[in-house]
């Protein structure tokens, strides 16, 4: 007696039939690594809740670059921490701010060879931990925030960036950056837009990572997405690509594979998708307790989000995957 359905299990035999039939293929060439560096410190500061991870000196951050370039990693992306923090956030646009004195470093010493991104918004630079500026009631001030952007986005440029990545979700930050940057003959430098940054609880450990509390115990649930609103988020999207992003991230990533899904059915422009802190940091602590295979479910997980249909996904375990995919 016939049973067509066992069709279905002949492919999965041997471990060399289903590399050959795998519909999804995840490689080193997808991974983009967020690094950190702090301003102020002679020796890499270790991130408690980030295993692996650490706040960089310049000089360590450099051989992390450099370590990450010849794995095969073709992209970094900085957040700083600055030494001061004021209520305008002025370290993230100064020229002698950290960000920009490491993309300086980086682009003498590396070149074209591994792109830059610089993360563009002003929480790891202000003394009240919002993405912008802040009116007397507490409220974010938009508009005044994209004045902002544009100075920021201006340093980065200048500084060596190859790519500056607006996260602060701010309504019309895409196209205040591209006019910046337009109008100051940075028109070459793409936008990788935050476009679907939605105000979830898997943060915590980036907090950390730059020293961010946000004053008075508030939270950024007025300008991030609302974790409920899939099809607000499409249109965030929309909006973003319609303002000049060159590509768009959604982030959280594995919370939300359907909002990735659905924008790569309906858009050309690359997708990028953020396996964030907490993603990271559970994988850890459940490996470190003997609960999961860390390794392999890490590699689980980012073929799944390639699969909702992310081309690059930026990942804290960028490092040890390029390692084990043969980087």
């Amino acid at each position: 007696m016939a049973f067509p359905e066992r069709r279905m299990r002949r492919l999965r035999s041997t471990a060399a039939l289903r590399r050959l039939v795998a519909e999804t293929r995840l490689s080193v060439d997808d991974l983009v690594a967020p690094l950190f560096v702090r301003e102020g410190t002679h020796e890499p500061v270790p991130i408690g809740s980030m295993p692996g991870h650490v706040q960089h000196t310049v000089p360590s951050l450099l051989a992390e670059a450099k370590r990450l370039c010849a794995l095969g990693v073709p992209a970094l992306v900085l957040f700083g921490v600055p030494r001061t923090k004021d209520a305008l956030g002025s370290a993230a646009s100064e020229p002698e701010g950290i960000v920009q004195v490491a993309l300086r470093e980086l682009r003498s010493s590396l070149g074209d060879e591994v792109v830059l991104v610089a993360d563009l918004c002003m929480d790891e630079y202000t003394d009240h931990g919002h993405c912008g500026i802040v009116r007397p009631d507490g409220t974010v001030d938009n508009d005044a925030t994209l004045e902002r952007y544009g100075e920021i986005a201006l340093a980065q440029a200048g500084a060596g960036a190859h790519v500056v990545a607006p996260s602060g979700m701010m309504d019309g930050q895409v196209a205040a950056i591209r006019a910046a940057l337009d109008g100051a003959g940075h028109g070459g430098i793409p936008i990788l837009a935050y476009a679907a940054k939605f105000a979830s609880a898997l943060y915590g450990p980036f907090r950390e990572a730059v020293d961010v509390t946000l004053a008075g115990g508030g939270d950024r649930r007025a300008y991030q997405e609302d974790p409920a609103n899939g099809r607000e988020a499409q249109a965030e999207i929309d909006l973003d690509v319609a303002e000049g992003a060159d590509m768009v991230m959604v982030k959280p990533a594995l919370t939300n594979l359907d909002v990735i899904a659905r924008a790569r059915a309906r858009l050309d422009v690359p997708i990028a998708a953020y396996q964030v802190s907490g993603e990271y940091a559970m994988v850890k602590a459940a490996s470190a307790n003997g609960w999961v295979d860390g390794p392999a479910l890490a590699l689980e997980q980012l073929v799944s989000i390639k699969r909702a249909g992310a081309d690059f996904i930026l990942t804290y375990f960028a490092g040890e995957l390029a390692e084990a995919l043969g980087g």
